[in-house]
């Protein structure tokens, strides 16, 4: 039984990766027909509030910690940094370029999480030793310490790397791998793999030239590029969240909220047309309210119990699962071209 127990976080994140693959097909599908990226974003947070606020309240209203600004704190950065601004970009990455594509990209995140919380133990290692030889010194200057390890609780053991043994080095080349085949998928375009004959993808309506589909695609990875180290960052933020304010349910619906505030505030700042807001096509409302409930709802929810249970390395280790479970999906449904390659 113990054994099986052992297995639910990797039954979790699989299930987990199988609705983000579901997800981002509808993403994708609504922003070619023309919805408003932070239309979208604040009608999907809003309804993960809406969604969540209850559950919360009633699983863990015997259990929740005391919510203080500090914590209020990292929940407002764990916004922008997991919802608003990185689903903003990649929605822009999965406009300019696909599904397949936008999720082939997201490879990177377990490469970059990896090689960002690497420092954070160096660092713990340096306090503790600098505490020893210097603790007078040390204490008049704690403020500034205090700032600079500010997920030193939270991340004191989250990665390590011992070339010594064979998981150390399994660590560097796995590291070194990802990130070459994120590479290639970025700059290597090779033979199409599926042909469709007599039929364009039904997310393009015109035939864009060569020159503008490569402009479109160097806008879209850069927009994947900067949401993958803000991506990566959430998963090290969520470790500290987790050990400080341990209730999935709470911390996530206060994150959507605000979210959904960061994001109709900076939609309203930018477009002042009130029209984008209208939900007029059934496909939009069934994406606003699936990526609501199940992409930033139960997803999320799954996701930082699984930081919490196994840290933020091994849950982003599994975004490359949802390359392959999209691809399943965007071939036969959007009728997108697969390529070996980008």
């Amino acid at each position: 039984m113990k054994k099986c127990i052992n297995w639910y976080p990797v039954f979790i994140m699989i299930a987990i990766d199988l609705a983000f693959a579901i997800s981002n097909i509808l993403l994708k599908k609504v922003v070619t027909d023309g919805m408003d990226h932070l239309v979208f974003i604040t009608y999907r947070q809003s309804i993960s509030t809406i969604f969540l606020s209850p559950l919360a309240f009633f699983l863990e209203r015997k259990s929740r910690p005391k919510l203080t600004s500090s914590i209020l704190c990292h929940l407002f950065l764990s916004a922008i940094a997991g919802a608003s601004l990185t689903q903003y970009l990649f929605l822009v990455g999965i406009e300019y370029t696909s599904a397949t594509f936008a999720c082939a990209f997201v490879n990177m995140v377990p490469v970059v999480t990896f090689l960002m919380a690497l420092p954070f133990r160096y660092v713990t290692l340096l306090h503790h030793f600098l505490s020893q030889l210097f603790p007078i010194f040390l204490r008049l200057v704690h403020k500034f310490i205090h700032l600079s390890l500010l997920f030193h609780c939270g991340l004191r053991s989250l990665e390590s790397i011992n070339l010594k043994y064979s998981s150390g080095r399994a660590k560097v080349i796995g590291t070194l791998v990802c990130l070459g085949g994120a590479i290639l998928l970025t700059v290597y375009r090779g033979i199409p793999l599926v042909h469709f004959s007599g039929s364009q993808p039904v997310t393009q309506s015109i035939k864009l030239s060569s020159s503008k589909r490569s402009e479109r695609w160097t806008i879209g990875s850069l927009a994947m590029l900067a949401g993958t180290f803000l991506w990566s960052s959430w998963f090290l933020l969520q470790a500290n969240i987790g050990n400080r304010y341990p209730c999935q349910y709470s911390s996530t619906a206060i994150m959507t909220f605000f979210s959904a505030v960061q994001s109709a505030l900076f939609s309203l700042s930018i477009n002042r047309n009130h029209s984008i807001w209208y939900l007029d096509r059934k496909t939009d409302i069934i994406a606003v309210i699936y990526a609501g409930m199940v992409g930033s709802g139960l997803c999320i929810v799954g996701m930082s119990w699984c930081v919490k249970k196994r840290g933020p390395v091994f849950t982003a280790a599994f975004s490359p699962l949802v390359q392959i479970m999209a691809a399943m999906f965007d071939v036969p449904i959007l009728h997108e071209q697969l390529h070996l390659g980008r």
